[in-house]
């Protein structure tokens, strides 16, 4: 309990590594009851709403909004994996954020309560920002585009809280909550059991860290860093991962592609060039794309079409290589190869697999851009 409230304290001045750390520790059993003591308590300071409207709220309609909001933004959201850690995250935020109002209402006059709710709202938008990157691995463009969106399972609670009232009545019957939890308990409880596991998972892991022969552990926590969009934690541990093994090639590979994001291309190319010497056909040959694509950035449009060309030949159905591959051959001004090309990638992103689409649909989309472009 003492960790999570520290956890809580923290969104204040670290909100990116609180939501880490809630990722990792966090209880929602605290979030919850978080949530639910706070409302308590502004009720009790004279603010009218029932105590358990903002977390129903949260659990039924702004949590599961958001991650189909994020699902169609193109991210890894999945509302079974990730429903436990968001609304967690998404609990937690909420307290964070109302908790100096609920300190404040008796103080503040009635003109300064408009304002204070106005910043409340917004603050915890920023924390809302912190989660989706966290939790879904979105970037900050889709992470703000989410959060700018959130308002939409707001507004469907609005529309049907009035029903949903009347339902609560009955639900509140001591009798019905018993069957329900008899008969739905199990579903429940596998709502958090893919969370707990990677609770688990994530300590082992910190534990095997400790070993300063471990490299393997660096590399995995470096992965989850950066799935968590945490970059210097993430190099950190990659680093680690590579002074303890020089021939960590996934290391190197992960430092190369977070360099090359970051726009740090020569420690890029350093990187990769380990990778190409370690291990040509890395990662499904993948090293030569991240070249590439580098090379496209820069416009070393003729390097990037000798490290892209191979590529495409041995992964002819990547839509991310061959888009690349369409951009170096506009770059060198062969317009007519590069909208095959592209048309190959938009191909390739529709044909590929179900659990895929979200991954391709983004290259489908600049491919079809870049043929725009061309056509004008």
């Amino acid at each position: 309990m003492a960790d999570n409230f520290k956890l809580l304290l923290g969104l204040y001045w670290q909100p990116a590594t609180a939501m880490s750390g809630i990722l990792d520790r966090g209880s929602l059993l605290f979030a919850s009851a978080a949530v639910l003591l706070l409302s308590l308590l502004m009720n009790t300071f004279g603010l009218s709403m029932s105590f358990y409207a903002p977390f129903l709220v949260l659990a039924v309609f702004y949590v599961p909004g958001t991650l189909l909001i994020a699902r169609v933004l193109g991210t890894q959201a999945g509302l079974q994996r990730d429903y436990s850690p968001m609304l967690t995250c998404t609990a937690m935020a909420w307290t964070a954020a109302n908790l100096p109002l609920a300190l404040a209402l008796k103080a503040l006059p009635m003109p300064l309560w408009l304002y204070a709710a106005v910043a409340v709202h917004l603050y915890f938008l920023v924390l809302m920002f912190f989660a989706m990157r966290t939790v879904v691995g979105a970037g900050n463009g889709a992470a703000a585009g989410i959060v700018l969106l959130s308002w939409i399972p707001l507004l469907a609670a609005v529309l049907l809280w009035r029903p949903l009232g009347y339902a609560l009545r009955w639900i509140a019957s001591p009798f019905f909550l018993f069957y329900a939890w008899y008969y739905l308990g199990g579903e429940f409880n596998r709502l958090g059991e893919g969370w707990r596991r990677r609770q688990n998972f994530h300590r082992m892991l910190e534990a095997a860290a400790v070993n300063p022969h471990d490299g393997e552990a660096q590399y995995q926590l470096g992965l989850i860093y950066q799935q968590r969009r945490q970059y210097s934690e993430a190099i950190r541990r990659f680093q680690r991962a590579v002074e303890i093994d020089p021939t960590e090639t996934d290391a190197h590979f992960q430092l190369g592609r977070i360099a090359r994001e970051q726009g740090r291309l020569h420690d890029a190319l350093a990187h990769f060039q380990k990778v190409l010497d370690q291990d040509e056909k890395h990662s499904q040959s993948e090293i030569l794309r991240e070249l590439g694509a580098m090379y496209v950035t820069v416009r070393q449009y003729q390097d990037a079409c000798n490290e892209l060309a191979p590529y495409v030949e041995r992964r002819p159905y990547d839509p991310e290589g061959l888009f690349y591959y369409g951009q170096a051959l506009e770059g060198l001004g062969k317009a007519h190869h590069a909208r095959e090309i592209y048309k190959r990638a938009i191909e390739a992103a529709r044909t590929a697999p179900r659990y895929r689409h979200r991954f391709t649909a983004r290259w489908s989309r600049a491919a079809e851009k870049q043929l725009r472009k061309l056509a004008a």
